[in-house]
């Protein structure tokens, strides 16, 4: 297909993200911020109730369901002697994941000198992956693992089936591990091979011991879901497979029946609350909070500018005629535009600047057609917005201003609209300049912050809250100075008082000192230089204190080719470790790291995107991390990321090697008025020094994200707001 201005071809679509590029901190933003997010998106009603355990299932056993394609729920169960926290993502129409902490309420988590009576906590991680779906005659088929990351206490895999009798979906189910601890079935897998008849102790921690899988004997487990008349009321029985007579650290308890029954209630769109009778002697009460992140479109946007209204009488000015100093003003105000440049190409104007305000890129570009619309004579038909981002212009939209004007008349569709409108890369041309906006020497922010760690054993839940002042100043548009200064307000870091072994040099576990060594820092002082290398080619040059554990000096290069699906950088790093009260003081250590990364979007329905690092890290160890995400159309972001390096599971230490999950969604989610920020949940189990990165303040895959068409294009609605 070709367009009516240039005759160019469209580029190909993609989603902005930047994978697995920023320093994480054992949890990396706050959890307590989860339960408001949940209620500020909307949510699927046909969502499926959580097990024990998180995830679709009953009550200890899992069903074959999935949640609806975006889910995210977090729930909270307690069934003597176990605590357990769960957080279930639903990335992809056919496959689940889960985080969960368990608090094993009889057992210390350690010395008492170390952390008094807290009790045992248990990390893991979960993944289930439906097979099929239902159809008339076949059931929905599941096969999943329980703590295949974590210590392998709760470990075990399944595979189940679930067939829908109107109000009554059935599942029966066979388990291993955990979930098949009666074992009082044969493996029927040993007709492979007799190895599957043993299933090996577990050992260590967060490794993923493929050598336990499916092994040992099996149990048939399996139940029934019914909803009632009532849509606030859903009653679970199960039969389960566990006899707990082989818990972890044994504690073992009394089953007087394998039968589990309890009830779900649903008061609101996202809440459930359970109850249950468990084991013949034990009950126990859930809570889950429950929303689709993917269909949500956040509140009404009421503290937003209204648009501007079409001008009459029609103007009739030229470009030359206009007072743009003026119009560069409204569209800062109005469309979030920090305009550069405003230029002329025959019978096109073209804004270029940098976007403030707009996470919806199309809702921006209409804004600014009704802009210049109400300036313009006749003799102009096109209107382009040039997206810039720390001097870097990285793409054009342009929209057909008389297309432009019938769709807000509604005397066309979005799909006729559609075809008029151009995504192109950025030329060098010979434009009439306009109007140059002087430039915008700085950008200050204040805000407060607050981050935390979990699962450690001198206290569950660690916090600080901290206020934050970001500073800009910019000698020209492509060489600028970044500040951030930290100031903690309440914390309870007075209790982390272990440091965690390590056989390589602390790169991260001296994390403790960093935090507690002084309520005044100065994570980053930074002076950055950026440049456009070719058409497709970007650099970024940087020097000073990088973050809060290391300074120096480094550069990257990233090539992006426009409307491709791929792009390749490389970053080379000399730094030297800070001290502990984060001011302009270093310590011994320094080293060379970088790494060479590539990003591939793999398109089709789910808009999944690959990024594959391999180099050095800052511990001196090689090795490789790969990063899988997962992007809505509106912006909502989940992943997974794992990190693998030469180093050995011992000198590694606990968790044996790097693992995550993360989810990103848009403030503009949550928000009465628009804005481009983000807030980030980031598991990182455990900090360990092997496959640690540099924490950059910038990187080029995420200054060029208007790179990325889908915004544009999933959104096209919105141009008109």
């Amino acid at each position: 297909m070709t367009h009516h201005r240039t005759g160019r071809p469209a580029g190909r679509i993609r989603r902005s993200r930047n994978p697995g590029t920023h320093l994480r901190r054992r949890c990396g933003c706050a959890l307590p911020l989860v339960g408001g997010l949940l209620m500020s998106v909307a949510h699927a009603d046909s969502a499926p109730t959580q097990s024990d355990f998180g995830g679709a299932g009953i009550w200890q056993t899992p069903s074959a369901r999935m949640a609806e394609d975006g889910e995210l729920a977090l729930t909270a169960s307690h069934v003597h002697p176990y605590d357990r926290y769960n957080l279930s993502l639903q990335p992809l129409p056919w496959l689940e994941g889960i985080f969960r902490y368990t608090a094993v309420s009889n057992r210390l988590y350690g010395p008492e000198a170390l952390s008094g009576s807290q009790s045992y906590k248990d990390k893991s991680i979960d993944v289930k992956v439906r097979l099929w779906t239902e159809s008339r005659y076949l059931p929905d088929l599941s096969v999943g693992a329980r703590d295949i990351g974590g210590t392998g206490l709760f470990s075990g895999e399944y595979v189940v089936m679930n067939k829908r009798f109107g109000p009554i979906d059935a599942s029966l189910g066979m388990g291993w591990g955990y979930i098949g601890g009666r074992g009082d079935i044969k493996n029927p897998l040993s007709l492979i091979s007799d190895k599957f008849d043993i299933r090996p102790a577990s050992s260590g921690t967060g490794q993923f011991g493929s050598n336990h899988y499916f092994r040992g004997p099996a149990a048939i487990f399996g139940g029934m879901t019914y909803q009632t008349p009532w849509r606030w009321l859903v009653l679970k029985a199960e039969y389960d497979g566990n006899n707990y007579q082989h818990e972890p650290q044994k504690n073992n308890q009394t089953q007087n029946s394998p039968i589990n029954v309890g009830a779900v209630f649903r008061p609101t769109r996202y809440i459930d609350l359970s109850l249950a009778y468990e084991r013949g002697n034990t009950v126990m009460f859930g809570f889950t909070l429950h929303t689709n992140l993917a269909e949500g479109t956040g509140p009404a946007k009421v503290l937003d500018p209204a648009p501007a209204e079409r001008a009459s009488p029609r103007p009739t000015r030229e470009p030359e005629e206009v007072d743009w100093a003026r119009v560069a003003r409204e569209l800062r105000n109005n469309a979030g535009i920090q305009v550069s440049t405003i230029t002329r190409r025959g019978r096109e104007v073209v804004v270029s600047g940098e976007q403030e305000e707009y996470f919806y890129s199309a809702k921006a570009v209409g804004r600014t057609a009704r802009i210049l619309d109400n300036q313009l004579g006749p003799g102009v038909d096109w209107f382009t917005v040039a997206s810039q981002q720390e001097g870097l212009t990285t793409a054009e939209t342009s929209i057909n201003r008389q297309h432009f004007n019938e769709l807000a008349d509604h005397d066309i569709d979005l799909t006729d609209f559609r075809r008029s409108a151009e995504q192109n890369a950025p030329t060098a041309r010979n434009d009439e300049v306009l109007y140059r906006a002087p430039i915008k020497r700085t950008d200050q922010t204040f805000a407060l912050a607050y981050s935390q760690s979990l699962g450690g054993p001198d206290n569950f839940l660690l916090y600080q809250v901290s206020a934050i002042y970001s500073l800009d100043y910019h000698f020209t548009p492509n060489i600028w100075w970044s500040g951030l200064v930290n100031v903690t307000l309440l914390d309870n870091y007075d209790k982390f008082k272990y440091d965690a072994p390590s056989e390589l040099p602390r790169v991260r576990t001296d994390v403790r000192k960093y935090i507690t060594s002084s309520t005044v820092t100065l994570p980053v002082f930074q002076l950055t230089g950026s440049r456009q290398l070719g058409n497709d080619l970007y650099g970024l040059a940087y020097a000073g204190m990088l973050e809060s554990m290391f300074g120096g000096v480094g550069g990257e290069v990233l090539y992006r080719p426009f409307g491709e699906r791929w792009a390749i950088g490389t970053d080379v790093n000399w730094v030297k470790q800070r001290g502990y009260d984060q001011d302009f003081s270093f310590r011994g250590y320094h080293v060379v790291t970088g790494h060479v990364t590539g990003y591939l979007d793999l398109g089709g329905e789910h808009d999944i995107t690959v990024a594959l690092s391999a180099g050095r890290f800052l511990a001196g160890d090689w090795g490789a991390t790969l990063d899988v995400s997962r992007e809505f159309r509106n912006g909502v972001r989940m992943g997974a990321y794992a990190t693998k390096t030469n180093v050995s599971a011992q000198q590694f230490g606990e968790g044996s090697f790097d693992k995550g999950i993360y989810v990103s969604i848009p403030f503009d989610l949550l928000l009465p008025r628009s804005t481009t920020s983000r807030v980030g949940f980031v598991w990182d189990p455990l900090i360990r020094d092997g496959g640690a990165r540099l924490g950059k303040r910038y990187t080029l895959y995420s200054l060029t994200s208007a790179r990325d068409l889908d915004n544009f294009n999933d959104n096209l609605d919105k141009v008109v707001e």
